[in-house]
């Protein structure tokens, strides 16, 4: 049988804790119907004894010579015999008379009492028979009978009976108990599994932090020791976090060898086409400055997406913002221009400082540039999604400019295009913080600001 994964959430300490639970319960239920069977058999069989001890006092006054001046039987010296339908009985009948003739005790108040070979129970060892039958007043009764054979004196068959009422009640005593001890004892059984799944899954979860604490920044290879079953798989992830670096370190290298191999034949066809006017010297030297600059750019791409796969840093957002924001305040100066700030306490970018300075410093420029009196700069944390399994926060930056159509807002994150040729730029701040925030997992996105201007919304994730 195959079963769905998604039945324990997928969780291992769930299985196994409802595995031993219901194991442990499985358990604890066949032994409590075996040992409630057991002394069942038990209580029946001493019930019977005691029975057996009425029985044969009856037998030993029949088997007592009438010259020897035999009294009548059942005198068993128990008042119970004496009232009527105590529930306790005795019955002698003589089977060797054309009319079976009937000796009772007094209890059984001129009823009778059926036979247990009339109910199919076979006999024992010496011919007796023990089983239950329905009594005059139809309670149960536990009998057992017994066939004798006293020769010239007769056949008798010799029964006694009793309620049980009273094996009930012991039954009902043990059954009580013993469910009382069973349920304490599962309780202990499921409280022992839950601290033995803590206990024994404890490397795991070392294991997950120490791998979390990479992924974080805060340690470069798991550390601790760990059972001889974990150990192992500690080493292989250690191994491949080193190999891991190795193979984006030599990575990075060949691509900076290329790029330097690429950048000194351009610097010559450039420098040489300096020295010619022609159309078609001119048109070399555009394209070789134009491949020169593509090699830069990718270049620092790639430089920047190794150190972003490499870094476990994390930066606090706040003192980044509050610097940027007093460095434009000098630079927007003679416009008097007003930075506001809304940043929510103890949020961390994760990732180094240069590039969330970039990224913070080319929007907070861009919304200076064309904003009429106020730039508004709100952080938070945000609750609606995550990058890559990790937190994510939000930077709102508003202007009151004019802002942009929704054809404009997609044009102006295309790297190197400028929407307005009377601003100073390169047309590369916003496609360079597209960039940086796709490396990190992050999105920039253009929209409306509250005053009517831009509005730049930029996700990243969270330390």
């Amino acid at each position: 049988m195959r079963v769905n994964p998604k039945l324990f959430g997928g969780s291992i300490a769930l299985r196994l804790f409802v595995s031993a639970v219901v194991l442990s319960f499985a358990i604890l239920l066949v032994a409590g119907l075996a040992l409630t069977a057991i002394y069942r058999s038990t209580a029946e069989a001493g019930f019977d004894e005691r029975l057996g001890v009425y029985l044969r006092a009856l037998v030993a006054d029949l088997a007592t010579p009438v010259d020897e001046g035999r009294a009548e039987p059942g005198q068993l010296g128990d008042p119970q015999f004496e009232l009527a339908l105590s529930g306790w009985y005795w019955q002698i009948t003589r089977l060797d008379q054309p009319t079976p003739e009937i000796k009772s005790s007094r209890s059984l108040f001129a009823a009778k009492l059926p036979r247990l070979a009339d109910h199919g129970v076979p006999a024992g060892i010496g011919g007796s028979r023990r089983g239950y039958v329905k009594g005059p007043d139809d309670r149960q009764l536990r009998m057992v009978e017994r066939l004798i054979d006293d020769g010239d004196q007769g056949t008798f068959l010799v029964q006694v009976a009793a309620t049980t009422e009273e094996l009930d009640s012991q039954m009902t005593r043990f059954e009580f108990d013993l469910f009382v001890t069973f349920t304490v004892l599962g309780l202990v059984l499921v409280a022992s599994s839950a601290l033995q799944l803590r206990f024994g899954l404890r490397p795991l979860r070392q294991l997950q932090e120490g791998v979390a604490a990479i992924r974080r920044g805060e340690a470069e290879k798991i550390g601790g020791s760990f059972p001889q079953d974990i150990a192992p798989l500690a080493s292989e992830i250690n191994l491949l976090i080193t190999a891991n670096r190795e193979v984006v370190e030599r990575s990075r290298t060949q691509v900076g060898n290329l790029a330097h191999a690429l950048k000194t034949p351009l610097s010559v066809i450039i420098n040489e086409a300096d020295a010619d006017e022609s159309g078609f010297v001119a048109k070399v030297r555009e394209q070789a400055v134009l491949m020169r600059d593509q090699i830069t750019y990718y270049l620092n791409r790639a430089q920047l997406a190794v150190r972003v796969a490499m870094s476990g840093d994390s930066t606090e957002v706040a003192p980044v913002v509050d610097a940027l924001v007093r460095t434009f305040e000098k630079i927007y100066r003679e416009r008097d221009l007003v930075f506001v700030t809304r940043i929510a306490p103890g949020i961390r970018f994760f990732g180094e400082r240069q590039d969330l300075e970039e990224m913070v410093g080319n929007l907070v420029d861009n919304a200076g540039k064309w904003a009429g009196h106020e730039v508004v700069i709100e952080v938070s944390a945000d609750l609606s999604a995550k990058t890559a399994e990790r937190p994510v926060f939000q930077m709102l930056i508003d202007d009151d400019g004019k802002g942009l159509t929704p054809d404009q807002r997609e044009a102006a994150l295309r790297r190197g295009l400028r929407l307005d040729e009377t601003k100073p730029g390169s047309g590369l701040g916003l496609s360079i913080v597209v960039d940086l925030a796709s490396l990190y997992g992050g999105a920039l996105k253009l929209g409306t600001s509250p005053a009517g201007g831009l509005r730049a919304e930029l996700r990243l994730p969270a330390a």
